[in-house]
């Protein structure tokens, strides 16, 4: 990945101390792109299971409410430890964390390739879990500490991308593995990319430009909580995470494949193919929406609402349509419109959440803001599980995945309603400020976007005159 020589619309960062190497220069590109490639291996394993799912089933011999266990699993100790993580990430750096995530990951890969049954196997994604726990925030943190502020949105929305191209080889790339070599030989040797990675963070990847003195303790990571409750950006930043990630994440994970294939009676190959062309979507919309935000921030509450709009229509007409899901065209539209705007998920709610939060608070926060996307994503996947045994066991038809697919919509529904809700009070927060300070009334552009010192790095590139441009809330 090259680097670009400047921001856009601004001239080249400046170093932060003398001798430092620049915010957003080449070495910069260096430490944040093998983070991405850690990440992009992270997004692998996590949605490994997506078109090995019906293999797995029949390997292990379990039904689809146990084999929904699996990813859960995962994705539980992911989520019971990404405030953890990021207060840990915070405390000790992302160089550190990445390398244990790493170690971690390929501990669990290995033990699932050689698995001789569900129960090796559930041990194995607890391990996968906790690997993958640490990975998003540490590099999330390499983001902050290398480049301006001003670049945050764009880091992410290039970080969704980078995932992106990992669920883009666990689809149609590992199932051709799976048939190739099988089921050990594609997962061990997925496993010993971990440690290859691992030994290019603990040789190139540094937490900041220069060092710094030894963070804090617990009261730190304790006030970095704190924040993340009582700063209406991270507060926005959940409910878009939780809205926007959590349907496609869901059937990446694990029911996409089965859905295509017995819910809607595609061929294997042709659901593996949907599911890699699908999943390359925000590929081409992360960058897009990271400079759109970037350049004018009130643009992520346009997407953020629209998302919520589309995704709750779409998501209504799926679980709805008469006689079992829509026809493949419509089917093909509401996995096209998940899958984008999942990829740009990081840019909307982790912009949100950087507002007014300090640099060596920015862990604990993002923990929080992803931990509520996935509380979404292991509700949905779990209850779709359940209902699915419930419906209709082995035998399962389009009419059993409506049903299944229920919990999701309506939580993106709620979290919608309530996006709406924060959107609406951070506005009128915002009027109001600028009433008490100079009895204009008017709406600031922008209200949220400030660093924790009360600006951007450079704010004249991201502020307007009030009468030229609309309240970002």
């Amino acid at each position: 990945m090259s680097a670009p020589s400047a921001v856009p619309g601004s001239t080249a960062p400046a170093p932060s101390r003398p001798g430092a190497p620049p915010l957003g220069g080449g070495r910069a590109w260096l430490v944040w792109g093998i983070g991405a490639l850690v990440y992009c291996l992270t997004m692998f394993h996590r949605n490994s299971l997506g078109v090995a799912a019906l293999e797995a089933q029949q390997r292990f011999d379990v039904g689809p409410a146990l084999l929904s266990l699996l990813p859960m699993l995962q994705l539980l100790v992911y989520v019971l430890l990404q405030v953890p993580a990021g207060m840990v990430a915070d405390r000790f750096g992302p160089r550190r964390m990445l390398t244990f995530g790493l170690l971690a990951g390929a501990s669990g890969v290995l033990l699932f390739a050689w698995a001789p049954g569900i129960e090796l196997a559930f041990a194995a994604r607890i391990l996968i879990g906790l690997g993958d726990a640490v990975v998003f925030l540490s590099v999330m943190l390499l983001a902050a500490a290398w480049f301006p502020r001003r670049w945050y949105p764009v880091m992410a929305s290039l970080l969704g991308l980078v995932g992106g191209l990992g669920q883009v080889v666990s689809a149609g790339p590992l199932d051709l593995l799976l048939r190739g070599v099988g089921w050990t030989a594609a997962f061990t040797a997925a496993g010993l990319v971990n440690v290859l990675l691992g030994a290019a963070v603990l040789t190139l990847v540094r937490d900041r430009p220069v060092p710094v003195p030894a963070r804090a303790g617990r009261r730190s990571a304790l006030a970095g909580l704190r924040t993340a409750f009582s700063t209406p950006g991270p507060r926005i930043g959940m409910a878009v995470h939780f809205m926007i990630m959590s349907p496609f994440t869901m059937l990446a994970v694990l029911w996409g494949y089965p859905f295509l294939v017995e819910g809607v009676g595609l061929e294997a190959a042709r659901a593996s193919g949907l599911l890699t062309a699908v999943a390359l979507i925000p590929l081409l919309l992360a960058p897009v929406a990271g400079l759109a935000i970037g350049r004018w921030a009130p643009a992520r509450s346009f997407i953020a609402l629209g998302a919520g709009i589309a995704l709750s229509t779409g998501w209504l007409l799926l679980v709805s349509w008469p006689g079992g899901p829509p026809p493949l065209p419509g089917v093909v539209a509401i996995l096209v419109v998940s899958a984008a705007f999942a990829g740009i998920a990081p840019a909307v709610a982790f912009d949100f959440a950087r507002d007014g939060v300090p640099v060596e608070r920015i862990g604990a926060v993002s923990g929080v803001v992803n931990t509520s996307g996935f509380i979404a994503v292991t509700i949905g996947t779990v209850s779709a599980g359940v209902l699915l045994d419930v419906l209709g066991g082995a035998e399962r038809d389009g009419h059993a995945f409506q049903v299944a697919f229920r919990p999701i919509t309506g939580l993106v529904l709620a979290a919608t309603l309530l996006l709406a809700v924060l959107l609406w009070r951070a506005r009128r927060a915002a009027r109001a400020s600028v009433a008490d300070h100079d009895g204009a009334g008017e709406a600031v552009a922008e209200p949220l976007v400030v660093a924790a010192d009360g600006h951007r790095d450079q704010p004249d590139q991201r502020q307007v005159h009030r009468e030229q441009q609309p309240a970002d809330q």
